[in-house]
């Protein structure tokens, strides 16, 4: 396994912190990956692609990965426009130190993932028919590659597809 691939994907769903789990990723070789998304000039998915987690942008639209995994080293991005399950919609990095823990992981997630899904989507989650889950560092991550990134992932409670940005909705 290439350390540089791996993230995983924790719970974490608001104010009624109703655990959803999503996945994670664990590190393949870089070769197996394309060099990453189509994009146009805003940084927009423009075509269906396999990339590495470690790509993946805060607005990219997403398919959802094997609910099983508990890790995952590539994903599945679509233009938002066509029907997806997942979108990030906003990413921050945890400090540097040590591996702080899931538990400490898990309480930043909430701390700065409820605030900007309601900044994104426009109405709070416990109004939404949308919640969120995360991605999270992984112990090996942080420490052979640095990995601090945490991505707040939103999508539909019902499990239903979404179509085009969640942004602004207030869905």
């Amino acid at each position: 396994m290439n350390s540089r691939h791996i993230r995983r994907a924790a719970a974490a769903a608001g104010s009624t912190i109703a655990a959803v789990i999503l996945l994670s990723g664990c590190g393949i070789a870089a070769n197996v990956f394309s060099a990453g998304a189509q994009r146009d000039e805003s940084g927009s998915v423009t075509e269906d692609s396999n990339i590495d987690i470690f790509d993946l942008k805060v607005g990219d639209c997403k398919i959802a990965d094997d609910v099983n995994s508990e890790e995952l080293s590539a994903t599945n991005v679509v233009p938002c426009a066509d029907p997806h399950d997942e979108e990030i919609f906003h990413e921050f990095e945890l400090p540097d130190g040590e591996y702080p823990g899931e538990e400490a992981i898990y309480t930043a997630a909430l701390e700065g993932c409820e605030p900007e899904f309601e900044s994104f989507v426009g109405i709070s989650e416990e109004e939404s028919s949308l919640t969120y889950a995360y991605f999270s560092p992984t112990p090996q991550g942080w420490s052979e590659v640095d990995d601090r990134v945490i991505q707040c992932v939103l999508f539909t409670e019902d499990g239903s597809q979404l179509e085009g940005s969640a942004e602004g909705t207030k869905i």
